[in-house]
């Protein structure tokens, strides 16, 4: 088969009437060879193209375009160059190599990491790229929805997790994949979520994790283009694309946006010891952040042997067409940014005042409308909460999730710092003048125990992870309320059951944008494990048969998603800062007593008085104590037309522990006693 030169731009496997334009970026490559194959389980190449130089090289870029090539074709690269770490050259002629830009990848049954770690040939061993056309799909007019912020609830899941388990109703071969999802679109939409934020789902190793387990987060990836092919129902090696694409599609016609946890901060080839897949082959110096001491060793920022040089011009570079991709031709509507601090850091790992990167994303024109959700530190130690830049970016309020889980499980000073978490975190966000919704509120998230696991366990139980339970935080602020574990003690289960409800109904009903995890709504137990990251089980997977056996608990997060999204709890004018909701807002801060808030380390209750909308007065009280406490009510404001009524109260069992709109009983009393370990909110319509 002939070819010519090609061309520089674009990056990828790009097809045309003539064939497919290939073009890789290495500035410190020798030789650079194109390998195509017939199949992807092929252990040799059917054809070998050596580029040449002077022919096939524009500055930095290997380019050769291959006529009468079409979309399917499986292809790789291999690179020659010097072999020199104490340069940080880690070429290596042996290896099979991806293309960064490939739009599609294939596993082979022969993969083997272990392989790419050791000397020798991969070629029979190594994941393979495939042509891909993204011209084909019809999107039937499908673009991003656009909802705000402020209108948003957003519920994080794991993609396979949620429809793997074989209880979930799904056709044998949906189960754990993209189609899945789709056929369970319906419970989403039920719940009253409006954003699903899908742990990662570009192509990752899943080899990437202890011997004889499986990595199942996904947050080790080989591509930032290609979706992950073992989420696909479909074995054509373009059914991936095809089919996140229809979810994509199916999710939209549902009113539900998608949001995409991104990891542009390492990848799975791990530090200097790790497997040669892809950068580190092609251009190692270029691509990683290397010790300025010893460029041998890679710096490590990420807590997983690598970082990504993310403000070096070629990986800036990368991120943005990775960005522009998934929003133009995937269609998706925002990203979550794992680790989003490494971002922020230079060519030798000391933070930027103004991050390059950080800035292209932020003044992009194609990112304009989508949602950008920055996990605001690193495993370098940078923690950039309520500080991290610009003008757009909105933040996982990690103080949020561990305040509200300090004063719900009793400690002592707890309730000094609760108001602030109540009210979108003024003290971390309010100098920026931006609205609310900046506070992404969260008790839980994939990374730690699951709300019911936090209601029932005081340590961590990872030694399914084989990792002699030394992997996990164990700093959980967790409480199991009795014994550890599982009980059939009716008086624990109750008490976890009050807890449950109690963090969500914090989650859900404070200021900012609120986001749940995959089955909290239900209870959902890892048995202890806070660092599931290697468990594809039972212990990870979506459980359904939870919905009957706490369907208790799903309808009240359902109430409260319902609460949350009613048109008279969203009648503030879209775009109020923080700082103008709480002036206008006319709050009072209580103890049992009116007025007289007790803000002492043994303090363990607190209400507060507020315009909960435009149109209705709401009064929250809250008690931690283990014992009843007897609340004072405010007298009827001059600014309320009728007496107090009873939104919530988590002591009462279902169904009286929330009550449907227009039937909300009057409290005509000067007081309420509010049960140990719950809450209460009531609420008063306001006159004109």
């Amino acid at each position: 088969m002939d070819s010519n030169s090609g061309r520089s731009s674009p990056l990828g496997a790009s097809p045309s009437e003539r064939g497919v334009n290939f073009s890789v970026y290495s500035r410190t490559a020798t030789g650079m060879q194109l390998l195509l194959f017939n199949t992807a389980e092929d252990s040799s190449p059917s054809q070998v193209f050596e580029l040449d130089p002077q022919r096939n090289r524009t500055f930095h870029y290997w380019h050769l375009e291959v006529p009468g090539l079409v979309p399917g074709q499986v292809y790789g690269w291999r690179t020659q160059g010097p072999e020199d770490p104490e340069k940080g050259f880690r070429f290596d002629p042996q290896k099979l190599l991806l293309d960064p830009y490939a739009r599609s990848i294939v596993v082979p049954s022969a993969y083997s990491r272990e392989a790419a770690r050791r000397p020798g040939d991969t070629t029979a061993t190594a994941m393979k790229c495939v042509v891909a056309d993204r011209r084909g799909y019809d999107w039937e007019g499908d673009t991003p929805l656009g909802r705000p912020l402020s209108e948003t609830v957003i519920y994080e899941m794991h993609l396979a997790g949620f429809t793997r388990h074989p209880n979930s109703g799904v056709a044998p071969e949906k189960c754990g994949t993209y189609s899945g999802l789709i056929e369970k679109i319906p419970y989403l939409v039920d719940l009253g979520v409006t954003a699903v934020e899908l742990l990662p789902v570009f192509q990752f190793d899943s080899q990437d994790a202890p011997p004889g387990l499986t990595n199942y987060w996904g947050y080790c990836p080989v591509s930032f283009f290609a979706p992950h092919a073992a989420y696909s129902s479909s074995r054509d090696l373009l059914g991936p694309v095809h089919e996140f694409r229809s979810m994509v599609k199916a999710l939209h016609r549902a009113g539900i946006e998608i949001i995409l946890d991104v990891v542009y901060n390492h990848t799975t080839e791990g530090d200097e010891n790790g497997p040669t897949i892809s950068l580190r082959g092609l251009d190692n110096v270029s691509y990683y952040l290397l010790d300025a001491d010893d460029p041998r060793t890679n710096a490590d920022f990420s807590g997983t042997g690598n970082t990504l040089n993310a403000n070096g011009s070629v990986v800036r570079r990368m991120i943005l067409d990775s960005l522009h991709y998934w929003v133009e031709e995937m269609h998706v509507d925002g990203f979550r940014f794992d680790l989003a601090s490494i971002l922020s850091r230079d060519g030798n790992g000391e933070p930027l005042e103004n991050p390059p990167i950080l800035w292209d994303i932020e003044t992009d024109p194609v990112l304009a409308g989508t949602k950008l959700i920055a996990e605001a530190w690193d495993a370098g130690g940078l923690y950039q909460v309520g500080s991290f830049l610009g003008d757009r970016w909105v933040e996982w309020n990690g103080v949020f999730r561990d305040d509200v889980r300090r004063f719900i499980r009793g400690d002592q000073g707890a309730v000094s710092q609760l108001p602030a978490r109540l009210l979108a975190s003024p003290d971390l966000y309010g100098h920026e003048e931006r609205e609310p919704e900046q506070s992404i509120n969260f008790v839980t998230c994939h990374d730690g125990f699951t709300v019911n696991d936090l209601v029932s366990y005081e340590a961590k139980h990872n030694e399914n992870n084989r990792e002699d339970n030394r992997d996990g935080n164990d700093h959980n602020f967790s409480s199991n309320n009795g014994m550890e574990g599982p009980s059939s003690n009716a008086e624990i289960e109750a008490l976890r059951n009050r807890q449950v409800k109690n963090l969500m109904a914090l989650t859900l009903i404070s200021l900012g944008t609120p986001m749940l995890s995959m089955g909290d709504e239900v209870r959902r137990t890892q048995g202890g494990n806070n660092n599931a990251f290697c468990q594809d089980n039972e212990i990870s997977w979506f459980d359904w048969s939870l919905l009957d056996r706490h369907g208790d608990v799903h309808r009240f997060v359902k109430y409260l998603i319902a609460l949350r999204l009613h048109p008279e709890h969203l009648s503030l004018p879209p775009g109020m800062t923080l700082n103008r909701v709480l002036e206008t807002a006319h709050i009072r801060w209580h103890g049992i007593q009116l007025d007289q808030p007790d803000w002492s380390d043994t303090s363990h209750s607190l209400a507060l008085t507020m315009r909960f909308s435009t149109y209705r007065l709401g009064h929250l009280m809250l008690n931690a104590w283990f014992k009843p406490l007897d609340f004072e009510l405010p007298l009827r404001s001059p600014a309320a037309s009728g007496d107090w009524r009873r939104l919530i109260d988590t002591s009462l069992p279902a169904p009286h522990d929330v009550t449907d709109e227009g039937q909300e009983a009057p409290i005509n009393q000067t007081g309420y006693r509010v049960e140990a370990r719950s809450l209460v909110l009531l609420v008063a319509p306001l006159s004109g």
